[in-house]
C-alpha cells in the first residue's frame, strides 16, 4: 500500500506535468482582469478552509486594504483534494498559501512556484499525548500508534523521529489521522498530530467524561518541533515563478503582499475584530475558537524583527535541510536537491514593506503580547 507521503509524490509528479502543459497559456495572464470600477481581479488560494489561520488575509478583504492598493481579491477556499501551489502553478489561482517544504517539493516536481513573503516565522505543529503515556520527547514515541494527517502535514514528525533514531518505517505503528481529535480522544492513537492554533484548542474544547468537566493543557504533554530542532517554514505567500518575469505582475505582487501584511498587522492589534470577520467569512468553528486561533497564529507572526514577510535565510537553508534529510515509509526524502535561487526572493515583500513603513503600520511587531483566550465546550 502506498504512504500518504508517496501518494502526495505522485500527485505532485502529476499536477507538475499539467502545470507544464498550461504554462504556454497562462504566463501572460496577470490576473482575472478588472471591475467595473477598475479594480485588478485577483484570486488567492488557502490551503484549508477559511479560519483564523487566514484571518489577515479576510481581514484585508474586509478592511479595504486591498482596494486601497487598486485590488479585488477572491479568496478560495481548500481542502483535502485541493494543492494550493498546483492550482498556482496551473494559472487557476494568482497567489497561494501553502507551507514551505510541501511546495518545494511541488516545485522539485516541476511547479513554476516562488515563495514571496515568509507569513509564519514560526511552526504550529505538535504532538500530542495525553500526559498519562508519558510521553516527554520524540525518542518515546517508539512502539506507539503514532497519528498524522499526510499529505505532506507529516514531514517535522518524520523529521523529529529520524533525529531520535526512530525509523518512521519501522519503529512506530503510522496511522493516517482524520483532521480531527476523534480517534486521539478514544485511545485509538497515543499521539496525535495537532496544529497549536487548530486541533490542540479542540482539545481543550471538549469535555472530560471522567471528571465533566474541560481537559486543561495539564492532562496533556506536547512535542513541539521548534524545541526539538526540526521546524520547518509553514504559510507563506506563494507567486507564480514565471509571470513574475512581466513587470505588471511584479507590480501586482508588491501590492498585493502589501495589503496582506496590512491585514494581518490589524488583526495582531484587533483580535476581536479578526474574530468576527473570521466567523462571517463562514467559518463552520465558533467564535471562541476563531479567537485562540487568531491569538495563537499571531504568535506565530509576531515578533518579526526583520519585518513581517521577511524570508530568513537560515530558517529557509534549516528546512531545505531537513526536507533533504528526512524520508518517508518508503525510504524517499522530501528534497532530492537544493532548490534553485528562484524559490524565494525578499524583493517584493521588501518593497511591500517600505510602503507599509511609509504609511506608518508597525511592520516588526516588538512590543507584541498576545491575549489570555478563555476556550468554551465547544468553541462556541
Amino acid at each position: 500500500m502506498r504512504t500518504a507521503t508517496g501518494r502526495l509524490r505522485a500527485c505532485l509528479a502529476l499536477a507538475a506535468l499539467a502545470a507544464a502543459a498550461l504554462t504556454g497559456c497562462s504566463t501572460t495572464d496577470n490576473g482575472s482582469g478588472t471591475t467595473a470600477d477598475g479594480l485588478t481581479k485577483v484570486r488567492l488560494q488557502l490551503q484549508w478552509f477559511k479560519q483564523g489561520q487566514f484571518a489577515g488575509y479576510l481581514a484585508a478583504v474586509d478592511q479595504g486594504f486591498y482596494k486601497e492598493q487598486g485590488l479585488s481579491v477572491e479568496i478560495l477556499d481548500g481542502g483535502t483534494d485541493i494543492v494550493p501551489q498546483t492550482v498556482l502553478a496551473q494559472g487557476q489561482a494568482d497567489y497561494a498559501i501553502a507551507w514551505v517544504p510541501k511546495a518545494l517539493a511541488s516545485r522539485e516536481a516541476g511547479a513554476g512556484i516562488t515563495d514571496v513573503a515568509q507569513v509564519f516565522q514560526r511552526s504550529g505543529t505538535k504532538q500530542v499525548s495525553f500526559k498519562s503515556d508519558n510521553i516527554t520527547g520524540p525518542a518515546a514515541l517508539r512502539g506507539k500508534t503514532v497519528g498524522n494527517w499526510g499529505y505532506g502535514n507529516e514531514f517535522e514528525l518524520f523529521a523529529g523521529m529520524t533525529k531520535a533514531g526512530i525509523d518512521p518505517s519501522r519503529d512506530v505503528k503510522l496511522v493516517q489521522q482524520q483532521f480531527d481529535m476523534n480517534a486521539f480522544l478514544a485511545k485509538d492513537i497515543t499521539a496525535a498530530q495537532a496544529m497549536s492554533y487548530n486541533e490542540y484548542a479542540q482539545l481543550l474544547e471538549t469535555k472530560n467524561p471522567a471528571t465533566g468537566k474541560l481537559y486543561s493543557a495539564d492532562d496533556f504533554a506536547t512535542i513541539d518541533w521548534n524545541d526539538e530542532g526540526v521546524a520547518m517554514l509553514q504559510d507563506a505567500i506563494w507567486a507564480n515563478s514565471e509571470k513574475l518575469k512581466d513587470a505588471k505582475y511584479q507590480d501586482q505582487t508588491v501590492k498585493f503582499i502589501a495589503a496582506s501584511l496590512k491585514g494581518w498587522a490589524f488583526c495582531r492589534d484587533n483580535v476581536d475584530k479578526c474574530r468576527d470577520i473570521t466567523v462571517a467569512a463562514g467559518s463552520t468553528l465558533g467564535a471562541g475558537h476563531q479567537q485562540w486561533q487568531i491569538n495563537e497564529v499571531n504568535k506565530l507572526i509576531w515578533p518579526s524583527p526583520n519585518g513581517i514577510g521577511m524570508i530568513d535565510k537560515s530558517a529557509w537553508d534549516r528546512t531545505v535541510k531537513i526536507a533533504k534529510e528526512t524520508k518517508n515509509q518508503e525510504g524517499v526524502t522530501v528534497l532530492k536537491q537544493d532548490p534553485d535561487a528562484g524559490a524565494f526572493t525578499n524583493e517584493y515583500v521588501t518593497k511591500a514593506l517600505d510602503l507599509l513603513k511609509s504609511g506608518g503600520i508597525d511592520v516588526t511587531g516588538t512590543g507584541f503580547a498576545p491575549q489570555q483566550v478563555t476556550l468554551t465546550e465547544g468553541g462556541k
